[in-house]
């Protein structure tokens, strides 16, 4: 008896003993177009990484690799951040669409985001903003800014994401100015600083004294900075390498997105969406707006932002017609299939679209 109650406190004793071990975190992986740096299109998703690293502490571990050309490379860079281990990874770039896929199809026991493409796939899902929506008023913002009614837009790559913020900030600079134009210079190329500063200095010589951008490095910004105009800045809050020049900033943001997917992972909850999120989600936003802008105009673009998140604003509502007159809508709301097929300028663009 007195050796069977001995034996049990031993076997309780060791059973106490045991070390609870907390759950494996989960391996996050992030692929990045460009340098990280101070601003620009991937330090905002380096800022969501990092936001999604505080709100989830350590049921996650991440990972993230910058810099990574779309094409072979990307393929070669998701594969080993598979193989490594992480069950979420996000590829950040529309060139990482092919990519992304065939590596998917290889580990289909890990998860994928990718941004901001349009293929998904049993362990693929999409994500994207729409940014157009704080383009257009930004387009507001530029074109009661402006006195020579000339806007200047310095994009990399002709693609319907980059055409979209292009139309929308033109048809918002005419909702308030007819006249107003647009010029676009093409860099083919997501970050390219010396390309994108040569073009903002060709578009200021062709009477822009506004200009914006899509595209990744802080050039636009500094150079209209430099040359004493004014410029949008796109993806992050850019004051500081413009502080006379910035009228106010196009900012994404993706940390609240980013935790939400990698605990539904967590939790065996997550499912291939996508997702495209405009203002009314958060996940853009036109903000720091420059104490040179009048008071009139901050509040005429906050009753504008009120409308968009409302829904009784759009800023693709027909009717649309092209820079050729053509009309591509003719009344309503444009669909969200129509808008990532869009290949085309609208009225108030000056020149024509590069063939493919």
């Amino acid at each position: 008896m007195f050796k069977n109650v001995v034996r049990g406190a031993v076997a309780a004793i060791a059973v106490l003993s045991v070390p609870a071990y907390a759950a494996e975190p989960l391996g996050v992986g992030f692929v990045y177009v460009s340098p990280i740096g101070d601003a620009g299109w991937t330090t905002q998703h380096d800022i969501g990484r990092k936001e999604m690293e505080k709100n989830l502490g350590a049921k996650v571990k991440t990972k993230f690799v910058e810099n990574v050309p779309e094409g072979a490379d990307a393929e070669r860079v998701i594969s080993d951040l598979a193989q490594q281990g992480n069950k979420l990874i996000i590829t950040t770039s529309f060139g990482y669409m092919n990519p992304t896929l065939k590596v998917a199809r290889q580990f289909p026991d890990v998860k994928f985001i990718h941004l901001t493409g349009y293929k998904t796939a049993a362990n693929v899902g999409t994500a994207n903003a729409r940014f157009y929506e704080a383009r257009y008023l930004s387009g507001i913002l530029a074109a009661k800014m402006s006195t020579t009614h000339v806007a200047g837009y310095v994009a990399a790559f002709p693609i319907p994401e980059v055409l979209q913020g292009i139309n929308a900030f033109t048809r918002g600079m005419r909702s308030v100015d007819p006249k107003a134009e647009v010029k676009v210079i093409w860099v083919n190329s997501w970050f390219d600083p010396g390309k994108e500063r040569d073009a903002t200095l060709t578009l200021i010589g062709q009477g822009a004294d506004v200009v914006t951008n899509h595209t990744d490095s802080t050039a636009v910004m500094q150079a209209a900075e430099e040359k004493g105009k004014y410029a949008v800045a796109y993806h992050s809050d850019m004051k500081k390498f413009g502080p006379k020049a910035q009228l106010g900033a196009v900012t994404h943001h993706w940390g609240a997105y980013y935790t939400k997917e990698a605990q539904a992972v967590i939790d065996g909850k997550w499912k291939p969406t996508s997702v495209w999120g405009g203002i009314k989600d958060g996940m853009v936003k036109l903000e720091n707006i420059s104490a040179a802008v009048p008071a009139d105009v901050k509040t005429l673009l906050a009753a504008k932002e009120k409308d968009i998140v409302a829904g009784t604003l759009v800023p693709f509502a027909g009717p649309v017609r092209d820079n050729d007159g053509k009309v591509r809508l003719e009344k309503g709301p444009m669909s969200d299939e129509a808008l990532n097929k869009m290949d085309y300028y609208v009225e108030g663009v000056a020149g024509k679209l590069p063939t493919k």
